[in-house]
């Protein structure tokens, strides 16, 4: 009966982080909206917000490493995805704690590609390798970490070698986009229609965008 009550939990907990992470991915623009009007508080709170999605199960974070690299431009937002994901991992590992009754390791690892295989299973490389693979592989990873009680540091840092580059150039990519898109869409529209009297109802980046530390030159508002 124990048994049954702890893998219940576990398929609970598994459900309620995977839930609350597909939640935040599909209202991104009101989160986008949320952070851009809280000013100093923005980063925390967008910290927070990457490490509950990128700490869930199955969970996507490409599209919110995006976000926070066009709200807090590519240096700011490659160090809030980054904090984010130290904080991601360290969730996921006390979670997946909780969650071990309902994986099964051996099963698990044994669906994955015989080159992932190759490594002792819970050693770094074997980590690091699994976390490449799209799809389930980071969940695995940590699951298999969890199960076996390897230290939470290597969790951490198995973990940020795979997540850390990509996200970072995701939030630089973005922000790139983003100014390319302003600079040679929308701020031309604008100015042609201003220049016939038609309103206009976009807002410029620099007065949707928080402002937690300022690093451009000092004209500009933006982080």
């Amino acid at each position: 009966m124990l048994s049954l009550l702890r893998k219940l939990e576990a398929v609970a907990i598994l459900l309620g982080s995977c839930v609350l992470a597909i939640f935040v991915v599909a209202n991104r623009p009101w989160v986008e909206h949320l952070l851009a009007g809280l000013g100093p508080f923005a980063m925390p709170l967008a910290i927070l917000v990457f490490a509950i999605v990128a700490s869930a199960p199955f969970s996507v974070t490409d599209a919110l490493a995006i976000m926070n690299g066009v709200l807090f431009g590519p240096l700011w937002g490659s160090v809030v995805n980054a904090i984010g994901l130290v904080l991601a991992a360290t969730i996921g590992y006390f979670v997946a704690l909780r969650t071990s009754d309902a994986f099964d390791v051996k099963k698990n690892v044994e669906r994955l590609p015989r080159w992932a295989r190759h490594f002792q299973i819970g050693s770094p490389m074997f980590l690091i390798v699994v976390r490449i693979i799209p799809g389930l592989g980071g969940t695995i990873a940590t699951q298999t970490a969890a199960a076996l009680r390897v230290p939470i540091f290597r969790q951490i840092y198995t973990m940020c070698a795979v997540a850390v580059p990509i996200c970072t150039l995701l939030a630089v990519g973005g922000d790139a986009v983003s100014d390319y898109i302003q600079s040679r869409v929308v701020d031309p529209v604008q100015a042609s229609m201003e220049k016939h009297h038609i309103p206009f109802p976009h807002r410029h980046r620099q007065h949707a965008r928080p402002q937690p530390v300022a690093t451009r030159p000092a004209d500009s508002v933006y982080p």
